[in-house]
């Protein structure tokens, strides 16, 4: 069935490149995404548009945004009433459900007859689904410790290189500066309001103490190294260093108004910097994060509606193909300050008017060295329930004070339950 569907998709192709001398009809692509508008990000796909534009009289994309916390669920209900965008972004720890569908047009026939070269394309592989190539990755990243230096060099203490300076840190940063007996300055911040944060901020500390979600695809939440990880993460809200009603753009928001010392963070945080006031701007920095290995892995992935005509997937596809380009690759590494997922992206000025783009690069490539993604192997369908499930097992470990332990075994068994 395979061989018959990419024999007709290559019939299709052949025949497209003879009408493309054609004037082309009016013709209007969709695509949704959570980062319209955003600095950075926002600026490379309205670079991207415009060329589309150019080069295909007659034909405009239509860019709308969705909010990130409401994303997922709209796209579903977008693909379920029949209506999906003609462009299709998703996070990548979000996309398996909507391949498993059969919603995602698999790409490989397309890859194959424009001769784009995947071989050592950052995170590719997670866009393999059922054995077809569904999406492009768009960003692998590593995360690093964004900070304050101004807040670290006037309290006198080192930037933390492991958990146990990690924690001495957030215990001496954290303050009431104005004396009202209210703490306004913190060492650290964790969010604590959605889902998918807690689970990934929760990894940090399990990575660093050797533990993972999965072993062999299998739910691992039981295992010693899982308990100490989750435990080192209770015992920050326990000694009151991070607030409990943050969210990941709370936390952001600190860092910009100077008033918290130090997050980890992916290699976004670096593009973020542009949003502080320049007397806050000039304090912050990344450094390689204090826990190893670095959290890290695959950010978010394009693809193309499988439901659309052939001539709008013969669009699509021009305009995938063009985010996938040596042009608009080295374009989104000066855009998102972050390393492009495209081997071969000339760095050398971005290193030199931005020292930090080298911790950047270094922890994305510790990263995927030590196999480290966010999205648990093994379970890709199940994800959203999991996420879910561990929210709630982490609210009841932080506001309930259950016991790490406990709070692991209960993971355990209702993530196995879901799983089997």
């Amino acid at each position: 069935m395979k061989t018959l569907r990419n024999t007709a998709i290559g019939a299709m192709l052949a025949a497209s490149t003879l009408l493309t001398a054609l004037p082309a009809a009016a013709e209007e692509l969709t695509f949704v995404s959570w980062m319209k508008d955003e600095p950075g990000y926002g600026d490379w796909w309205n670079e991207i548009i415009a060329e589309f534009e150019d080069t295909h009289p007659g034909v405009t994309i239509n860019m709308s945004r969705v909010a990130r916390a409401e994303y997922a669920d709209t796209m579903f209900t977008m693909f379920a009433g029949g209506n999906p965008p003609d462009i299709v972004h998703l996070a990548a720890f979000e996309f398996q459900p909507f391949a498993n569908e059969g919603w995602m047009e698999p790409l490989d026939p397309w890859i194959e007859q424009s001769g784009l070269d995947l071989e050592g394309w950052a995170g590719q592989s997670t866009c393999e689904w059922n054995g077809d190539t569904v999406c492009i990755m768009l960003l692998y990243t590593g995360f690093v410790l964004a900070h304050n230096e101004r807040i670290f060099q006037e309290a006198g203490v080192e930037i933390p290189t492991d958990w146990d300076s990690y924690l001495e840190a957030a215990r001496a940063l954290k303050k009431d500066t104005d004396g009202d007996g209210i703490i306004d300055q913190y060492g650290i911040a964790l969010p604590f309001d959605d889902a998918a944060s807690v689970m990934q901020e929760a990894l940090n500390f399990v990575l660093d103490a050797g533990g993972s979600w999965t072993v062999d695809g299998e739910p691992a939440f039981d295992r010693p190294e899982v308990i100490e990880g989750l435990a080192r993460y209770k015992q920050l809200f326990t000694e009151g260093l991070t607030p409990k009603e943050l969210s990941s753009a709370d936390v952001r928001q600190l860092l910009l108004e100077g008033r918290l010392a130090m997050t980890v963070d992916g290699g976004w945080i670096n593009n973020t910097f542009r949003s502080a006031a320049p007397e806050v701007q000039k304090n912050l920095a990344i450094t390689n994060s204090p826990f190893s290995p670095p959290l890290g892995g695959t950010s978010n992935v394009l693809g193309m509606s499988a439901e659309m005509s052939d001539e709008k997937k013969e669009l699509v596809w021009d305009f995938i193909a063009l985010t996938a380009s040596p042009k608009y690759q080295q374009r989104f590494a000066s855009w998102s300050k972050t390393p492009a997922p495209r081997p071969g992206v000339d760095y050398t000025q971005l290193k030199a008017d931005n020292p930090s783009f080298e911790v950047l690069a270094q922890a994305a490539e510790d990263a995927a060295a030590a196999n480290v993604d966010r999205l648990p192997k093994g379970l890709e369908l199940e994800n959203n329930e999991v996420v879910k499930i561990f929210y709630k097992v982490a609210q009841q470990m932080i506001l309930q004070d259950l016991d790490p332990a406990e709070a692991a075994a209960r993971l355990q068994e209702q993530v196995t339950r879901i799983k089997d």
